[in-house]
């Protein structure tokens, strides 16, 4: 078993090409056209490194551990633009002296949306968690977190009016994990190290029944209209009553489905190279690749209104095969 740490660092200062455009790109987009872009500058800044393994040069004149590709698609070994610790194999590897924010923790508001994804096993949510938290604490060099928001598998806001998806929401999910999940979350709260929680796609039906249930209640709900165009009237009558935030977002649930990694990482003309090709006698990982969770950090500088730190982190599990 591997354990796959896949980031894309600052978004913000990556480039125009990974940057969200307004009303364009979802996030599974911005996540999976960051991280390659990711990929593929840590492959060039490697490509010149001495491969450890060896003491030969990497890049055009080196060895590329694909003797199938051409000359323009060969890379540095993956050995050299991936970092292993154990089980666990960063993609690219993390150079955390680099890492902080540029003033003084009170000047910003750090807020985290972690999807939990549908294929990973419920009871290993709270190692998520833990995994996600610690990768951004140390990518920002910070020890709390304004908002955290929590994103659960199978939920949305899809139908011909806002009344139907609020409808169709209400039986979708699983109240129960969510609930037990969000335990997990209010022990954080308790101790200080997330200041508020929020939900994601939670409709009328669904927010009233998860209210009855929890002890910290969440002080925002993000919800994706994109299919219904409007907010649902009840959802917008009960968070008024509970003083709780609405915010509209474009994010998809499941942001980082099997087939996409399997791609981003695969030997595709935009994948990394990372995976095995059997077929051709390539070596690499290989196995079922199940993603686990994705977070989405963002460090927004209050008194300047502007986003210093934007970024992804992911984690997936690769069974051997």
């Amino acid at each position: 078993m591997t354990k796959l740490i896949l980031s894309t660092g600052n978004i913000v200062s990556g480039g125009p090409s990974i940057i969200r455009k307004p009303g364009t790109f979802r996030s599974n987009l911005e996540l999976t056209n960051s991280l390659r872009s990711n990929f593929l500058a840590a492959q060039q800044d490697y490509a010149e490194a001495p491969d450890r393994r060896n003491g030969n040069t990497n890049g055009a004149n080196g060895a590329s551990n694909d003797a199938h590709s051409s000359p323009a698609r060969r890379r540095p070994a993956v050995e050299a633009w991936t970092e292993r610790d154990g089980p666990v194999l960063y993609v690219p590897r993390i150079s955390w002296s680099v890492a902080g924010l540029h003033e003084e923790r009170s000047q910003y508001d750090i807020t985290l949306k972690l999807f939990f994804l549908p294929d990973a096993p419920v009871h290993e949510r709270a190692q998520y968690v833990t995994e996600a938290l610690s990768l951004v604490h140390k990518e920002l060099g910070i020890t709390t977190i304004d908002l955290l928001i929590a994103s659960f598998p199978g939920m949305s806001f899809e139908g011909d009016c806002e009344w139907e998806a609020d409808k169709k929401n209400a039986t979708q999910g699983n109240l129960d994990e969510e609930v037990a999940t969000w335990a997990i979350l209010e022990e954080l709260y308790r101790e200080g190290i997330i200041r508020g929680l929020g939900i994601a796609e939670f409709g009328s039906e669904k927010l009233t029944n998860f209210l009855k249930r929890v002890s910290v209640r969440p002080v925002v709900d993000q919800i994706n209209i994109r299919d219904c165009c409007k907010v649902p009237p009840l959802l917008t009558k009960l968070a008024m009553e509970e003083n709780i935030e609405l915010y509209v977002h474009t994010d998809c649930t499941n942001i980082l489905p099997s087939g996409t990694l399997r791609e981003l990482l695969g030997r595709g003309p935009q994948g990394a190279s990372v995976l095995a090709d059997v077929d051709e006698g390539i070596a690499g990982l290989q196995g079922d690749i199940i993603p686990q969770w994705v977070v989405k950090y963002t460090a927004f500088v209050k008194n300047r209104g502007v986003i210093e730190n934007k970024g992804y982190f992911a984690g997936a599990e690769i069974i051997d095969g």
